[in-house]
């Protein structure tokens, strides 16, 4: 999964994201608010892959929450769940694909990983839904 910002040299600014997301923009810029209302003191960060280009995470002290990857005109939200945290999305009203995702990751030591396309409200509120779940988690 790469980020539509491959240039290691070109960190990305607001307006850079701004015009590759378009209307999705609005779906980025609400969630990193969320979290940080659910989490006021997340550290905001974007990293460089060779693999897979900018993404931005938000994180508490020892964790990441989430990670958002730009891709053209939507997003990508990455998010990993430990047993407790998906026993809990699966009880919630995320999207069946949702679920479906994470009940097939693969589990890792850190948990299950999952990447959402973000291209609509719908789908955002979802997202949020899932951050609820991982800050309590």
């Amino acid at each position: 999964m790469q980020s539509i910002f491959t240039d290691k040299q070109l960190n990305p600014t607001d307006e850079a994201l701004e015009a590759v997301l378009g209307t999705s923009y609005a779906y980025w810029q609400e969630l990193k608010k969320y979290v940080l209302f659910l989490y006021p003191k997340a550290a905001e960060e974007w990293s460089y892959t060779k693999s897979g280009g900018w993404s931005f995470r938000m994180k508490d002290k020892k964790r990441a929450i989430i990670y958002l990857i730009p891709q053209d005109r939507y997003f990508k939200a990455a998010l990993v769940f430990g047993q407790k945290a998906t026993n809990e999305v699966m009880a919630s009203p995320v999207a069946a694909e949702i679920k479906s995702e994470l009940e097939s990751a693969k589990v890792y030591a850190e948990g299950r990983g999952i990447r959402i396309e973000v291209r609509d409200e719908k789908m955002a509120e979802d997202i949020k839904i899932l951050v609820d779940i991982k800050v309590r988690n």
